[in-house]
């Protein structure tokens, strides 16, 4: 069995043609910056009285926000819970409404929450060492499910651009939570 450990203060330096180069930087999101994601803000407010807990960062690598380039880069979602419901990335839809992602898991388990414009939904686990395609024009949400970090290597078209505004209010038609000890999707009551 090939164990992967992961060091969080990676960083890689690559260079693309043209000569472009930069290191990866992290990206953090905090738990009092996504509060109002989860369905139960109380148990967040209950939480941050206490701490202010990491829920994810990303990395990016350097690259040109052109046609035809490559956005890529690692996402790190760490395990938790706010009222039940597993920790989450805040999720977006592609500018570039046509545009497709790839992501790789590189550890940990947990789901990807997906829906179109219209409201069609998919949820697709996540388990280390598959890949998985989001469909273009569909939002996506990776959920944390493990007790260990969930890990993916992602890329996507350089130019497709992140609107993470169409789903802050309402969040997703669907969402991850633990009953009876596993994960269950259920209906987000918000909608």
């Amino acid at each position: 069995m090939n164990n992967f450990n992961w060091d969080s203060s990676f960083c890689v330096d690559f260079d693309l043609i043209n000569g472009y180069s930069k290191k990866a930087e992290s990206t953090k999101r905090y738990l009092s910056q996504m509060k109002d994601m989860y369905y139960d803000t109380a148990a967040a407010e209950k939480i941050l009285e206490r701490e202010d807990p990491l829920i994810y960062e990303f990395y990016e690598l350097g690259y040109p926000e052109r046609d035809g380039d490559l956005a890529f880069g690692t996402t790190i979602l760490y395990p938790g819970q706010v009222g039940g419901e597993y920790f989450m990335t805040k999720g977006h839809f592609h500018v570039k409404l046509a545009t497709a992602e790839v992501y790789f898991t590189l550890s940990g388990e947990g789901y990807m929450v997906m829906e179109d414009p219209e409201g069609h939904t998919l949820e697709m686990p996540l388990e280390k060492g598959q890949a998985l395609y989001v469909p273009r024009s569909y939002a996506h949400r990776s959920v944390n499910t493990g007790k260990e970090p969930l890990v993916m290597y992602f890329t996507f078209a350089a130019d497709a651009g992140h609107d993470y505004g169409s789903i802050e209010t309402k969040g997703y038609h669907k969402m991850v939570v633990e009953r009876d000890g596993k994960p269950a999707i259920i209906p987000n009551p918000k909608w």
